[in-house]
């Protein structure tokens, strides 16, 4: 297997994406309180993510990376069609489900979901582009994964509970993910000097700096699902204490 397919596939094998959590979402089977702690504490990503993005397009010296990264961060703010901000169509999720906007924006994060948040932010701004891309190549290839486990659940919960609920946020991002991974595969392809992710040159240093993001943001979001699902250990920060330069940089020592 190459270097691309690897790492894809331990991706696909992560507990950020193979949990308890988004197995019993995927039934539809959480209360009341569940779903909406679930939909107050995503808004965080929602909310923050063009940020995080904002952060790595800043931080990255390679102009054909900067390109793939660019287009995902257009995506996210609705490809200049102000009404499809991503951010704007989970305020109508939150709005159809009985939840205001104020409360769920002014409501404090569990730890769980602030170490996610805070440990992207530090991950997607980091010095090593490697790190940085690793995070990002993780994050956007376990999406599609992601979605078809929420939005089954959601289905159900609007068949039965919530007959109101928008789901566009989940569904329109259904959409684009495929658009988001190939993203993704040119910006490896670039980094590689191949023209193919497939066949990716990435230096061995760079490839360990990518693996090191891309596994310590998947631990984040596993640590997320796992704050929702009342599993105190959920939040594993203690796993990221790599001996190698990056490690510095999840001190907060980035720019």
């Amino acid at each position: 297997m190459s270097f691309y397919e690897h790492v894809r596939a331990d991706v696909l094998r992560h507990g950020a994406i193979n949990n308890t959590y988004l197995t019993r979402f995927q039934a539809g089977e959480v209360t009341d309180r569940e779903f909406h702690e679930f939909a107050v504490e995503f808004y965080s990503f929602a909310r923050f993510f063009p940020r995080i993005l904002a952060a790595q397009l800043v931080n990255t010296e390679d102009e054909a990376v900067a390109d793939e990264l660019t287009k995902v961060l257009y995506s996210e703010l609705g490809d200049g069609i102000v009404k499809h901000r991503h951010e704007l169509l989970y305020r109508n999720f939150l709005r159809s489900i009985g939840i205001d906007i104020h409360d769920a924006m002014h409501t404090p994060m569990k730890p769980s979901t602030r170490a996610y948040i805070q440990g992207m932010e530090r991950l997607y701004s980091s010095r090593h582009h490697a790190t940085a891309l690793g995070a990002s190549f993780g994050l956007e290839n376990m999406a599609i994964t992601m979605w078809d486990h929420l939005i089954p659940g959601l289905t159900r919960l609007k068949q039965v509970r919530y007959p109101h609920m928008d789901m566009t946020y989940f569904t329109f991002h259904r959409q684009l993910e495929s658009e988001h991974e190939r993203a993704m595969e040119q910006a490896m392809a670039a980094v590689g000097g191949t023209g193919c992710a497939v066949e990716t040159g990435m230096p061995e240093t760079d490839q360990h700096e990518f693996r090191f993001g891309m596994n310590a943001v998947l631990d984040y979001l596993e640590g997320f699902w796992m704050g929702l699902e009342g599993t105190q250990s959920g939040s594993r920060r203690s796993r990221f204490q790599p001996a190698h330069p990056s490690a510095s940089e999840l001190r907060g020592q980035s720019h």
